[in-house]
């Protein structure tokens, strides 16, 4: 006869319980777990894409616009630098991908070339190899002439860095709609698969992924108008000319130079004008953040400071007084899930790059439906089968090896349901093969 000790009996009931506990909420619809014991644990299986619809989106991160961004900064910064150590030069551009610059007086080019290459920047190639390399290229060209380029090694790091952030502020932001278990995966070097089941809005996914959300603040340049540089005026040096996001299109000439960065924010949220009730954003800076816009609110007050997105202008208020508290609002025309879907986009942070959408799919919910049934008919018939079969080969060794077989079964869903994990079809086919090898 079969002895069993009392701990291994206490410890097998406990293991069972346990998985009878964890596995409840699944036999209930939402209304009714509602009404049951609040102690009852709240996670269930969660279906995956190919069971209850969602949106499938494969994305590019545009690396191009990475290496002109960098280009752009590192052609400000030869500049600055030259300007400072006061070497004459001329033609300097960019022009296919490098920056290109002649040093006017030929015997100070090696004095020139110092300067510039002091302005790279270490870069480490990958975490096996710890020795930085150096991220320009400096070929002469001539009497005083200089090819500029960022090395190979610098443009892979640069583009790997930008594609693990990018994965990273796509989690955040899906995370903040509040849909349960996406998928966020690399695919390839450049590219990223997302699948959110259960979104029932694709085109307000495809919104939030497709915005950069780079928020920047500027003074408005009131030198000269908008409207004067339209008609041929000369834009002056250190400004831009940007248009609003509504409609008609409204420009403004502003400064180049960033006041306060919008990496500096740490949250925004939906708030509402105590005057008109016009839905508004409410940001906060860090301490930096904060000191650095009180600063520059207080030096310029009664002047017009421009709230760039995305190269877009959002609004333009005119400094009514220093700001002094590191908080602020964003007004414009904006609906309840304009102003809240910017919030998210503020708090999640801006993408280092645009993301194209290179392939779109949309699963239904009837199509999930169908997989659903088929499944659990499958996983029934099954299951039905291999409890028959023992039964009748078996006969009372088959009844208590088929009561082993259903509490596997509840510890298997138990467990899933503990681990917030997802069911697919794969995972249907996973359980109907662990009650066919129960026949083993």
């Amino acid at each position: 006869m079969l002895y069993f000790s009392k701990a291994k009996i206490f410890i097998i009931l406990v293991i069972l319980i346990a998985g009878l506990f964890f596995a409840a909420p699944n036999a209930f619809d939402s209304k009714t777990y509602d009404k049951l014991p609040s102690f009852l644990p709240s996670g269930s299986l969660h279906l995956g894409l190919d069971l209850q619809g969602g949106s499938h989106l494969l994305l590019e991160v545009d690396v191009d616009a990475i290496l002109q961004e960098r280009l752009d900064n590192l052609l400000a910064e030869i500049r600055l630098a030259l300007r400072k150590a006061r070497i004459a030069y001329r033609n300097l551009a960019i022009k296919d991908g490098a920056i290109q610059i002649t040093i006017r007086d030929t015997s100070r080019a090696s004095e020139a070339y110092e300067v510039i290459n002091a302005l790279s920047v270490p870069v480490v190639s990958n975490l096996f190899n710890a020795n930085p390399t150096n991220e320009l290229t400096i070929e002469s060209r001539g009497t005083g002439g200089f090819l500029i380029k960022l090395s190979e090694t610098a443009i892979q790091a640069r583009n790997r860095k930008a594609v693990e952030q990018s994965i990273e502020i796509v989690r955040r932001r899906i995370d903040e709609l509040g849909t349960t278990e996406p998928s966020i995966q690399r695919q390839g070097d450049i590219r990223i698969l997302v699948q959110v089941p259960g979104l029932d809005d694709p085109e307000r996914l495809k919104s939030l992924l497709g915005q950069t959300a780079k928020l920047n603040f500027h003074l408005v340049d009131q030198n000269v108008s908008a409207y004067d540089v339209l008609n041929g005026a000369r834009l002056p040096t250190g400004a831009k000319l940007l248009y609003t996001d509504t409609s008609p299109n409204i420009p403004y000439v502003i400064r180049k130079r960033v006041m306060v960065s919008g990496e500096r924010l740490v949250d925004a949220s939906v708030g509402f004008d105590p005057q008109t009730g016009a839905p508004e954003v409410d940001f906060r800076f860090d301490a930096v953040g904060g000191k650095q816009f009180g600063n520059v609110t207080k030096a310029n007050v009664g002047k017009p400071f421009a709230i760039v997105l995305d190269e877009k202008i959002i609004s333009a208020p005119v400094i009514q007084t220093a700001i002094l508290g590191g908080s602020g609002r964003i007004t414009g025309s904006f609906t309840v899930e304009e102003a809240n879907n910017l919030a998210i986009l503020l708090r999640a942070g801006a993408l280092p790059a645009p993301l194209q959408i290179l392939e779109e799919r949309t699963v239904g919910p009837g199509l999930g439906a169908d997989s659903i049934t088929a499944g659990s008919r499958a996983s029934l018939i099954g299951f039905a089968l291999v409890i028959g079969f023992i039964l009748i080969s078996y006969s009372l060794f088959g009844l208590f090896a088929n009561i082993a077989l259903i509490l596997n079964m509840i510890l298997i869903i138990g467990v899933l349901s503990a681990l917030q994990a997802t069911l697919t079809l794969p995972g249907i086919a996973g359980i109907v093969l662990t009650v066919g090898m129960a026949v083993v």
